[in-house]
């Protein structure tokens, strides 16, 4: 990634710019903060429910969980293609403020259990409080970084994350931890933006893309690359056409559809 200037940015001045708008959204206590800079993450003058129905969320979903949960910042609904099944234990990477952990936890039930990791200590100090609130004794939350998972060896059986991979600097890193910390035969189930034709300089160079959800998406093929490299199987990467109507209103200045699109990921590690 580089500056307007044409200076390379590192990693560490990406997380920084990732780590500085949560924290600005997590403060503003909806998805309202999002869009004060551009609607360029996926949400827009409309609430945050009502973005989150766009995405594949129901109303039950949405009446389930305590209000200042749901942010409205995902592309997708991946809690409705995990499969998810009584006691098992699920990891989220980039929890946000908690709504699809609390999700997953009333599919698992309370024989199973919900780990939320998030790199923005407000956010995870909001989540922290939204599962008091919703009386969550399943669920915790961890501050850390997705590439650098605070959770044991071989701990889950499923991973999700919504919309949160594509702001990594390290993606590669990112599925070798999912990898390392699932068990044999665990599963991940993924909802993020991949690219789909080239980035405009304006676009690529812009830091504000980068943190928004949009410049750092990968393309299907080097997911795919980066999925196999590190040892899962059965990857298979779904683009989701109807997402158009969406990404096409995260910014006012340019249909970002041209270039994005809403996809599954799902992979399996290999069973012993």
């Amino acid at each position: 990634m580089s500056d307007p200037d044409g200076a390379v940015r590192s990693a560490a001045d990406q997380r920084r710019l990732v780590r500085e708008r949560y924290a600005g959204i997590a403060a503003e206590g909806s998805g309202g903060g999002c869009c004060a800079d551009g609607c360029e993450c996926g949400c827009d003058s409309s609430s945050a429910d009502e973005q989150s129905r766009a995405v594949g969320y129901d109303d039950e979903a949405l009446d389930s969980v305590v209000e200042g949960a749901n942010l409205g910042l995902g592309c997708g609904n991946p809690t409705a293609i995990a499969n998810l099944n009584a006691g098992e234990t699920v990891l989220d990477l980039g929890s946000g403020a908690g709504f699809d952990c609390f999700l997953a936890a009333q599919a698992v039930g309370p024989t199973g259990r919900v780990l939320g990791v998030d790199m923005t200590p407000e956010m995870v100090e909001k989540a922290r409080e939204n599962a008091r609130r919703n009386d969550a004794e399943t669920v915790e939350f961890r501050l850390g970084e997705i590439e650098h998972l605070p959770v044991a060896d071989e701990a889950v059986d499923v991973v999700v994350s919504n919309c949160v991979v594509n702001l990594s600097p390290d993606k590669e890193r990112v599925f070798a931890e999912a990898f390392r910390v699932l068990r044999p035969g665990g599963r991940v189930a993924i909802s993020d933006v991949v690219q789909t034709a080239p980035f405009p300089d304006d676009v690529r160079e812009d830091p504000e893309a980068l943190a928004a959800c949009v410049s750092g998406a990968a393309t299907v093929a080097d997911l795919e690359e980066m999925l196999d490299t590190v040892g899962f199987e059965a990857v298979a990467i779904a683009p989701k056409d109807e997402s158009a109507s969406f990404i096409r209103e995260w910014n006012d200045s340019r249909d970002l559809s041209e270039f994005l699109v809403s996809s599954a990921i799902e992979a399996r590690k290999p069973r012993r």
